[in-house]
C-alpha cells in the first residue's frame, strides 16, 4: 500500500483560514446559520461566512478543538477553518485533523493558543487518489451521520413526553376540554362527556382516549399552586420519591485515576470521569446537589441514567415511589422552579430537606399509572437510541487512526462499519 499513499503537510491539504469577529449584538438569533466558536456552535446568525460544508479549529480557548458543520456557517475569530468545494473532500480533511491531536499544540500558557504556522508544517500521509479519501469520509461520516440522526429522534421522543406532560399536568387540556363540554351538555353522562372530549382533544392533548378523558374530572379548585382539577391535591416532592443519597461514595481526582475503568462517573451536571466499579444498577434521576444546581429558567439540574454508575456527592440520587414512574419523575423536575429552595450565594446548594418540601400537584393514581403507560415506550426508545450512540461512537473512534493511518483497508472497514448503519 505505499505507493498508494503520499506524504503532504497540513498546509497544503487543508490550509487554515482566520475566523472573522461576529459580536453577539450583531448576530441575529432568528437566523439558521451557526456561529462556531472554538468549543463549538455559540449562537446563529442569517448571513454565513462560508459558502459550504466547513471544518472548524479552536485557535483561542479550546485550542485544537475540531468541529464540522455540514452547511455554510459563521466562524468566529477565535477559530481557523477550512473549507473547499468538494463536500466529500473537506469532511475527509475533518477527519484527518481530528486525527492530529491539535489539542495538545497550545503555544502559549497564558492565553492559549493555536499556532497557524506550527500546524501548517505538520507532515501527514494521506492516501494519493481522492476516491480513497472520500471513501474515508463517507465511511466515518455515515457514523456521524447516523449518531446525529438518532439524536434527532431522541430529541423529538422528549419533546413528545414534555408535550403530553405539559398537556395532562400543567395546562389541563382533558380537563378544560371536559368542562367546556360539560358546560354545554349539563345533562350528559360521564361517558358521553369523555367520549367527545377524547375526539376533541386532538393536537391539544395527544394519545387521549376516551378511556383515560374519562379519568380526569371535568371541573376545577383552588389551591397553594393556583386552580387545578377537582379532587387532585397539592403535595409535597418528598411524598413521591425515594431517596438513595446514602449509598453515594465520592471519590478525589488521585483515586479515580488509580481505578479507570468502564463505569460512568457521574457528578452534579454530568459525567466526571470513568471508573472501575459501581454503586448502582437499573434507571435514575440525579439532580443537583451543590455546586451548579440550577437552570437558567430557575428549574434544577437534573440527568435521567440508566445502566451500571457511579455517583458523587454532589448530586442527589433518586426513585420515584408511589403511581409515579421514575420518567414521570424527570418530567415533573424538569419544570418545577426551585429557585426558592436553593440556599449559599456562593456555593448553591439545594440540600434533602428544601427538596423534598418542593410543594408538587399530585393526580389522582390512576391518572398517574396511565401517563406512565404513554410515556414508558417513548423512553425505553430513547435509552436504545442512546445506548446505540454509544456503540457507535466507539466504533468510529476505532476506526478513525486505522483509516486514517492507512492500517485497515477501506473494504475492511466497509463490512464493519455496513454492519452498524
Amino acid at each position: 500500500m505505499a505507493g498508494e499513499w503520499r506524504e503532504v503537510t497540513v498546509g497544503e491539504i487543508a490550509p487554515f483560514t482566520y475566523g472573522k469577529g461576529l459580536p453577539e449584538a450583531r448576530r441575529n438569533p432568528t437566523g439558521n446559520i451557526p456561529v462556531y466558536g472554538s468549543n463549538g456552535v455559540v449562537g446563529l446568525h442569517d448571513v454565513p461566512l462560508t459558502n459550504g460544508p466547513t471544518v472548524v479549529i479552536g485557535r483561542k480557548g479550546t485550542v485544537g478543538a475540531v468541529h464540522y458543520s455540514p452547511v455554510p456557517c459563521w466562524p468566529i475569530d477565535t477559530t481557523f477553518f477550512v473549507t473547499g468545494s468538494d463536500p466529500s473532500l473537506v469532511r475527509y480533511r475533518y477527519y484527518l485533523l481530528k486525527s492530529l491531536g491539535l489539542e495538545h499544540m497550545n503555544s502559549d500558557s497564558a492565553v492559549p493558543g493555536l499556532n497557524r504556522d506550527a500546524a501548517h508544517v505538520r507532515r501527514v500521509r494521506i492516501p494519493s487518489k481522492q476516491t480513497d479519501q472520500r471513501a474515508i469520509a463517507c465511511i466515518l461520516g455515515s457514523l456521524d451521520d447516523k449518531i446525529e440522526l438518532n439524536r434527532r429522534m431522541n430529541k423529538t421522543l422528549e419533546e413528545m413526553a414534555r408535550a403530553i406532560f405539559k398537556s395532562w399536568f400543567v395546562d389541563f387540556d382533558p380537563v378544560r376540554t371536559k368542562a367546556a363540554i360539560r358546560r354545554e351538555h349539563p345533562k350528559w353522562s360521564d361517558e358521553q362527556v369523555s367520549r367527545l372530549s377524547a375526539e376533541q382533544a386532538g393536537a391539544a392533548c395527544p394519545k387521549l382516549k376516551p378511556d383515560i378523558a374519562a379519568l380526569f374530572p371535568d371541573s376545577f379548585e383552588d389551591s397553594e399552586l393556583g386552580e387545578i382539577p377537582k379532587g387532585w391535591r397539592v403535595g409535597q416532592f418528598g411524598d413521591i420519591v425515594q431517596i438513595h443519597d446514602s449509598k453515594r461514595i465520592p471519590l478525589s481526582s488521585r483515586e479515580r485515576a488509580k481505578r479507570q475503568g468502564p463505569y460512568r462517573y457521574y457528578g452534579a451536571v454530568g459525567i466526571v470521569d470513568y471508573v472501575d466499579d459501581f454503586l448502582f444498577d437499573g434507571t435514575y434521576v440525579l439532580v443537583g446537589e451543590d455546586g451548579s444546581v440550577v437552570t437558567d429558567l430557575g428549574n434544577p439540574v437534573v440527568q435521567y441514567v440508566w445502566g451500571k454508575f457511579w455517583v458523587n456527592n454532589h448530586a442527589h440520587v433518586l426513585k420515584a415511589a408511589g403511581s409515579f414512574s421514575d420518567e414521570h419523575l424527570l418530567l415533573v423536575l424538569q419544570q418545577v422552579y426551585v429557585v426558592p429552595f436553593v440556599t449559599g450565594a456562593v456555593q448553591p446548594k439545594l440540600s434533602q430537606t428544601n427538596m423534598n418540601a418542593i410543594p408538587i400537584l399530585r393526580a389522582k393514581p390512576e391518572v398517574n399509572i396511565a401517563f406512565n403507560k404513554l410515556i414508558e415506550p417513548i423512553f425505553a426508545k430513547v435509552r436504545m437510541l442512546h445506548d446505540e450512540i454509544g456503540l457507535l461512537a466507539a466504533l468510529r473512534d476505532a476506526l478513525l487512526p486505522k483509516l486514517i493511518s492507512g492500517e485497515l483497508r477501506v473494504p475492511d472497514a466497509e463490512r464493519i462499519a455496513g454492519r452498524c448503519v
